[in-house]
């Protein structure tokens, strides 16, 4: 038998049992493709990671990010997580990590109390903000479950837009709608269907409603299992990416809440600023450790 250590941390919280849960395997040398994919499919969080030794000996590891079905090429919180939980391991950590990922090099800078303690991370979305094609207003609601008209279009459509991992549906609600909002997955396998080209053959729904600097949210993904996420990195830096674009300042900062209807309250410290390759985000939080186990195999 072989046995691997994995930890389990809420992610974008301080508290815990809120914010995002993810496993982590520290060391998953010796783990097949399949088994890293039957293991984030057993833990059935979000997303799962398994780290490895870097193929360039100036970056800090390789990470691998599994959701329930596949893997990724990019996500928020697993490498908030994960770099919180190296940097816990070793207190002489280096200030900021670099991640080998299918997405590009990531960049995540550890956050320290004034002990020294390592607290949180800010990660760095590996791309900038590309905008994909835009959706009709009653697809959006469709998925969401809510009315067309509570679909707020007076700044944009519903868009597609990445930074790196899966394009997000950032659409803008009203905020009754952003607490009824429930997600229809047959509307999102329609979607699919309806909008082949644009979609790719995937869709998750970021909606959102603005109050100043602050921002409440919600990300659905059923189709990969996850019909809510507590807290979404990779929704988060697009998103601050977005409403940089739209309010045309060069640089921008948001807090935005995720995670409330589904009693996980989460913290999103996210930010971007414009670039010569265009606008780039950062999104940082706390993390609490919760599990410690192994995986025999």
């Amino acid at each position: 038998m072989r046995a691997f250590r994995f930890v389990t941390v809420d992610v974008f919280t301080d508290t815990r049992f809120g914010g995002n849960q993810l496993a982590v395997f520290p060391d998953a040398r010796g783990l097949t493709d399949a088994e890293m994919q039957s293991l984030a499919a057993e833990f059935n969080l979000s997303e799962t990671t398994f780290v490895l030794p870097p193929a360039h000996p100036q970056n800090s590891a390789r990470v691998r990010i599994f959701n329930r079905v596949a893997e990724m090429a990019f996500a928020g919180h697993p490498n908030v997580g994960t770099a919180w939980v190296l940097g816990r391991e070793d207190e002489a950590a280096p200030r900021a990590y670099r991640f080998e990922e299918p997405a590009g090099l990531v960049e995540v800078v550890l956050d320290r109390d004034q002990a020294g303690r390592v607290v949180g991370a800010e990660v760095a979305a590996p791309q900038p903000l590309k905008l994909g094609a835009t959706l009709p207003a009653a697809t959006a609601a469709a998925c969401a479950g809510i009315a067309e008209d509570a679909i707020v279009t007076a700044r944009h459509a519903p868009v597609l837009a990445a930074d790196g991992g899966n394009h997000r549906l950032l659409t803008e609600v009203t905020p009754e709608a952003l607490a009824a909002a429930t997600p229809d997955l047959a509307a999102f396998r329609r979607a699919v269907a309806e909008h082949p080209e644009a979609t790719r053959g995937f869709l998750s729904l970021y909606i959102y409603c603005r109050d100043g600097a602050a921002v409440r949210a919600r990300m659905f993904s059923p189709l990969t299992g996850t019909v809510e996420d507590a807290a979404t990195g990779s929704a988060a830096t697009p998103l601050a990416g977005f409403l940089l674009h739209l309010d045309g300042a060069e640089e921008g900062a948001w807090d935005i809440t995720q995670g409330a209807q589904m009693g996980r309250p989460s913290l999103l410290r996210a930010r971007a600023r414009r670039t010569e390759d265009g606008i780039r985000a950062r999104v940082g939080g706390g993390c609490v450790a919760v599990l410690r186990g192994e995986a025999v195999l």
